[in-house]
C-alpha cells in the first residue's frame, strides 16, 4: 500500500510502498477514506535530531493522527465493530486502565509515557496511508452517514477546541465575550462551537485578512487583525473589561501574552496552539484570579458530542482536498500558511 512517511530528520515526507498491516487478536484494520493534515505533524517534523530521537518516535513513520475510514478486517475476539462499518478514529490512545482512561480521558492517560503508548501518526504509524491498524476497537466511533472528507478533521480540529471551550462554558453566558486567536484549522471550528454552545460575543483575531474573512463566514461577531493594536481593539469591543475566556490557537509568546493580558478577572486564558511560546505571569500582569490552562486533545465522549454537533448541522470544517500522492505539497502549503481551514488527504 502507499503511505506518506517521515523518513529522515529535517527532510520533507515522502510517499513509500509499505506492507498492508495484518490485525492480530483484538485489533482492527481500517481502510482509510480521509486523513487530516495538522500543525502537530509539522511540529514533529521540525524537531532537531536530539529531540526527535529522545521522543521515542520511529523512523520511518507514517504521518496522520486525524482519520476516518471503513472497517476492512477484524482480529480474533473483536465483536463491537464489523467489516463495512464507517468509523472515526479517536487519536489520543492511552492504557485504558488508569483512572483517567476509565473516564474516557485517554488524552490524559497517566501511564502512556511510561508504557510507550503513542497516538497514530505521533509515535506510531498513522492514517496517511491506504490502511491503518487500530490497536483496540474502543478507539473507533461510529461515523454514520457523515461525509468522511468534510468531517475527518473533527477528530482533532473539532475535538481539541471543543474540549478547551467546554471547560469554560460556565463563564460564557449572555453578555460575555470570548476571544479566539488564530482562525485557521482549529480556530474557525472553535468559533462555531462558541456560537453553538455559548451566549458569548465572539472576537476573532488573525494576521491574515483571508482568515478573518473565514472567521466572519463561520460566525465571529468581530474580526480583528492580530497586530500591535489588537489589545486596544479587544478592550474597546469589551467595554474595557477584556474577555471572559480567551483561546489561543497559535501558542507563540506574543499571542499567549495577549490572551493572558486581555482576559478579565475570573476569566480563563486557554493556550491550545503549540507554537513553542511562553507567557509572562505575575502580580499586575493579568487580572485577578485569571486561570491559565493548557489542555490537550479531548476525551472519547467529547468526540462523540462533536460528531453529534456535525450531524445537527452546527459544525462544519472548511477543507481543501489533496490526493495521497500530493501529501508532501499539502505539508508545504501548511508551512507556508496558504491553507484556508484544513487540508485533507484522500487516499
Amino acid at each position: 500500500m502507499k503511505a506518506l512517511q517521515y523518513t529522515a530528520i529535517g527532510q520533507a515526507p515522502e510517499i513509500r510502498d509499505v506492507p498492508i498491516p495484518v490485525p492480530g487478536a483484538g485489533q482492527v484494520l481500517v481502510k482509510v477514506t480521509a486523513a487530516g493534515v495538522c500543525h502537530s505533524d509539522q511540529f514533529v517534523m521540525s524537531l532537531p535530531e536530539d529531540a526527535y530521537r529522545g521522543s521515542g518516535f520511529p523512523l520511518p513513520m507514517t504521518l496522520g493522527h486525524e482519520g476516518v475510514g471503513v472497517v476492512h478486517q477484524v482480529g480474533a475476539g473483536v465483536s463491537s465493530v464489523a467489516v463495512g462499518d464507517a468509523v472515526a478514529i479517536y487519536g489520543p490512545w492511552g492504557c485504558g486502565l488508569c483512572h483517567l482512561c476509565q473516564q474516557g480521558k485517554e488524552n490524559y492517560c497517566e501511564r502512556a509515557k511510561r508504557d510507550g503508548i503513542f497516538p497514530p501518526g505521533l509515535g506510531r504509524d498513522g492514517t496517511m496511508a491506504e490502511y491503518v491498524l487500530i490497536d483496540d476497537p474502543r478507539h473507533l466511533l461510529p461515523l454514520g452517514d457523515l461525509d468522511p472528507v468534510e468531517n475527518v478533521s473533527l477528530t482533532d480540529a473539532g475535538l481539541t477546541p471543543y474540549h478547551a471551550i467546554k471547560q469554560s462554558l460556565p463563564k460564557l453566558g449572555a453578555g460575555t465575550f470570548a476571544v479566539v486567536i488564530g482562525t485557521g484549522g482549529l480556530g474557525h471550528v472553535a468559533i462555531q462551537i462558541l456560537r453553538a454552545l455559548s451566549g458569548a460575543t465572539v472576537i476573532a483575531l488573525d494576521v491574515s485578512e483571508e482568515k478573518l474573512e473565514l472567521a466572519r463566514k463561520v460566525g465571529a461577531h468581530h474580526a480583528v487583525l492580530s497586530d500591535d493594536g489588537a489589545e486596544a481593539a479587544i478592550r474597546e469591543l469589551t467595554g474595557g473589561r477584556g474577555s471572559n475566556a480567551a483561546f489561543d490557537f497559535v501558542g507563540i509568546t506574543p499571542t499567549m501574552n495577549l490572551a493572558v493580558r486581555t482576559t478579565a478577572a475570573e476569566g480563563d486564558a486557554t493556550i491550545v496552539g503549540i507554537g513553542g511560546g511562553t507567557a509572562s505571569l505575575g502580580w499586575g500582569t493579568q487580572a485577578y484570579d485569571v486561570a491559565v490552562r493548557i489542555p490537550y486533545w479531548g476525551s472519547r465522549s467529547e468526540l462523540s458530542e462533536v460528531l453529534d454537533l456535525a450531524r445537527a448541522g452546527q459544525l462544519s470544517v472548511e477543507v481543501e482536498r489533496f490526493s495521497l500522492d500530493d501529501g508532501p505539497e499539502a505539508y508545504h502549503r501548511l508551512h507556508e500558511g496558504t491553507i484556508a481551514g484544513r487540508a485533507v488527504i484522500v487516499p
